[in-house]
Parts: structure tokens; sequence; C-alpha cells
């Protein structure tokens, strides 16, 4: 796919319709031009689900202006520690789909408390702020998901 794709699924982040964006990125990422503004999109539409404080912590707590012209998709430049946490962001949310055949199980289990994380749950665990506790989680959810890779 090329940047006609990257532009279908930019238009359908705009107009709210999650499904088809997210349809769209699954196409995006495998080609390697059009993969990193896929995984960003990706973690938009995982982030526009979180309240606005929790997705700048997992961004790794950029300034309110930068933050807010990121979700406008006005990203000039992007920090690679930013990137990174979108990767493991997009991750997250790709693993909780293929592990859970409902939509609404998948986005809830970030916010259930979880005997892996001390009884915490998966979101208070990455809104430690540190890209360590993204990872851990990615980490949990790919070890759950192996079965089905």
């Amino acid at each position: 796919m090329t940047t006609a794709g990257l532009a279908d699924a930019r238009r359908a982040w705009y107009d709210g319709d999650a499904e088809t964006t997210l349809a769209l990125c699954d196409a995006l990422e495998r080609d390697e031009r059009t993969a990193t503004d896929s995984a960003l999109l990706r973690a938009r539409v995982y982030l526009r689900m979180q309240r606005a404080d929790d997705a700048r912590v997992l961004l790794g707590s950029p300034a309110e202006r930068t933050y807010y012209a990121w979700r406008q998709g006005n990203a000039v430049r992007v920090p690679m520690d930013t990137l990174r946490r979108v990767g493991y962001i997009a991750g997250i949310y790709k693993a909780l789909q293929i592990v859970y055949s409902d939509a609404h199980l998948a986005d809830s289990w970030v916010k259930r408390p979880n005997k892996a994380f001390g009884g915490q749950s998966p979101l208070d665990r990455m809104r430690g702020g540190d890209v360590v506790d993204l990872a851990a989680v990615r980490t949990y959810v790919d070890a759950a998901r192996a079965p089905w890779s």
C-alpha cells in the first residue's frame, strides 16, 4: 500500500472511524515506507480511548501544546523515545485484539486489576511514566498472545 492508503487511513481517523483506520493500518504496516505512520495512527486510535492526561503520560509527558498538535496529526518531529512508546502501545493494542475476540473485552482488559502487576491494572502500571512500564505490559500481552501467533 502506498501513501494514498495512508491518506485513506488518516481520513478515517479524522472521521472517527476507528475500525476502518485499524484495518487500513494493518495493510500499511506491511509496507516499510508507511509502517511508522501506521503505528502512529494505530496508537492514536488507542490513545483516543484513554483520558488525555493518561495518553500524555504514556507518550512520555510531552508539553500540552505539543500533545494536542500530535493529536491533530501535526507531528513535525517526534522524539525517538516517543516513537518507542508508540511502538509499545500499538503492540499492546494489536496483541489484545488477537487474544480477545470481543473488542470490548480487549479494551477493558487494560483497566482491570491484574495479579501480574501487583494487583494494579495494566493502565496503572503504564502510567508509571517509564518506557520500562510499557515494555512490561507489552511482554505480558505478547506472552498471552503466543499460542495464537
